[in-house]
């Protein structure tokens, strides 16, 4: 049993924003010896108040106590000092260094703060972290050369590394198989029993079921409430968290056989970052009104199969074509004007330009038909911009807001809104639900299917067994570039022993 001596006591925190409170007088004890998990709808404050507990914000209002005595912090170094580390839902990586340098930069303990370090002790450190929680990952490579899964085992490790005390986990098993979640859930069990404070923000609430002791529910900015995990069930917690009840949207009307097909891939091969062939022969076939959905741990050639066929990633090999026309080779146009829409799994780092504002995000790829000779029509795209918010239930200030400043859920829902703003033949869509809470994943998977329904060939990938199951015509598994279809009626097992690669032979698809 967890102790009731609290290591984390936050009283009264108020955080405001131009236009908005994001932490209404939040009262939050975690103890040590615990797993606590966060709950709340995108935008509900869990991120805001996580940031003030690791020192990126201060409140305005509260105050916060670490195992009894009053705590102050004016940055990240002073939470990092105090034993606070994070797992962030948007990664705080230098991506020009490698994965040991970043380890090197975020070590409290001493080396990053002498003129002489160890690069060599890092690195096998790394190694052997990665070994013992299975995350490996390559100490050599530079974060700009891994995919977004694994610059989370980065995170991920740079936290185990760093052995904070009060470990907070923003999704952290977002790109994860179920073996190796429930391995990261036995290692989160195993560090609460050495008597630190494990706080856990998911939007999986069979997960959050599975791992925690208590959970704390956020709802617009204020904490509701702070139950026992034993006694709530994942529906009483989602009616918490929304305020109504969450019905899981699930594929009904599959596509039909006959249905023409839309999207072709032949004999694809791309390379990935570091030179290494990435997507080695895929073919595929995607049919009008189909959703094909492409299982996989992240870092096995998703992110790069869809860059190459929304024409984001050259090919060294191979071709695609929409509705019997070809995509140019690595030439986005061309993929946008047969009518290809992208939904990228880095939603912060290649869905929006951050420093935009919603109005401008929302015409990046229609600004040719809102401009007058030079000029931009900014009237127009405002009022456009307002009804994509309203329509698609956008949480903002406004128009004006800049996009960096909405949470992930919310920068989904920008994503969305400005691919379905044209007519779709094809919508490739990368991990759309990742770190999303449940009403933004139910709205999320309700314009996926809205498109299948309208005749839009649908090519889902994702690292979401669950999402996989509800929204697919029919299973590919990606796994080291290479597609193989799944058989149908096949286990979430069998799922995932193909995701691990106990099968790794590719099949016509």
């Amino acid at each position: 049993m967890p102790s009731l001596s609290p290591a984390v006591s936050m009283q009264g925190i108020t955080k405001r924003f131009p236009g908005v409170v994001a932490n209404d007088h939040v009262d939050f004890d975690a103890a040590q010896g615990e797993v606590h998990a966060l709950l709340g709808e995108n935008g509900a404050g869990k991120t805001t108040l996580s940031h003030i507990l690791t020192g990126l914000y201060r409140a305005d209002e509260g105050t916060i106590s670490l195992y009894g005595e009053r705590a102050d912090f004016t940055s990240p170094r002073d939470a990092i000092d105090a034993g606070v580390g994070m797992v962030h839902q948007q990664f705080r990586l230098v991506s020009r260094f490698t994965v040991a340098e970043n380890l090197m930069l975020g070590d409290r303990r001493g080396a990053g703060r002498h003129f002489r370090i160890h690069p060599s002790a890092v690195e096998t450190q790394v190694s052997e972290l990665g070994a013992r929680y299975n995350l490996g990952v390559d100490p050599d490579a530079r974060i700009w050369q891994l995919s977004v899964g694994e610059q989370q085992r980065v995170e991920i490790l740079k936290a185990l590394y760093q052995e904070a005390r009060i470990l907070i986990l923003d999704e952290p098993t977002a790109v994860l198989t179920p073996h190796e979640a429930d391995s990261l859930f036995v290692t989160l069990r195993q560090i609460a029993a050495e008597g630190r404070t494990v706080i856990f923000i998911s939007h999986k609430l069979h997960e959050v079921k599975a791992v925690s002791d208590r959970v704390t529910v956020l709802r617009a900015g204020k904490a509701l409430a702070t139950v026992q995990t034993a006694d709530a069930t994942p529906q009483s917690l989602a009616t918490l968290m929304v305020g109504r009840e969450i019905e899981a949207v699930t594929r009904e009307g599959h596509a039909r056989p006959e249905s023409p097909p839309v999207l072709e891939v032949e004999d694809l091969w791309a390379d990935g970052d570091r030179g290494a062939p990435a997507v080695k022969g895929v073919s595929l076939t995607v049919r009008a009104g189909e959703i094909a959905a492409v299982a996989g741990v992240s870092g096995n050639g998703q992110r790069e199969l869809a860059e190459a066929i929304t024409g984001l990633r050259g090919c060294a090999k191979g071709r695609v074509r929409v509705k019997g026309r070809p995509i140019r080779n690595g030439d986005a146009r061309s993929a946008f004007e047969a009518g290809v829409g992208y939904v990228p799994e880095d939603r912060l780092g290649t869905g929006v330009a951050p420093s935009l504002s919603i109005a401008m995000n929302l015409a990046l790829k229609s600004f040719r038909g809102e401009s007058r000779g030079p000029f931009l029509r900014l009237h127009s795209m405002r009022a456009n911009a307002v009804d994509a918010i309203d329509k698609f239930e956008i949480k903002a200030s406004g128009p004006d807001q800049q996009t960096d400043y909405l949470s992930g859920g919310n920068l989904q829902k920008v994503v969305i809104a400005r691919e379905f703003s044209a007519p779709l033949n094809v919508l490739v869509a990368g991990s759309p639900t990742r770190g999303l809470d449940v009403s933004a994943v139910e709205q999320v998977h309700s314009y996926l299917l809205r498109a299948a329904e309208n005749g839009t060939a649908v090519l889902l990938l994702s690292e979401d067994l669950d999402e996989i199951l509800a929204l697919n015509d029919r299973i590919l598994v990606m796994y080291e570039g290479k597609l193989t279809e799944v058989p149908p009626g096949a286990t979430v097992a069998e799922i995932g022993l193909l995701m691990a690669g106990e099968s790794s032979s590719s099949s016509p698809s």
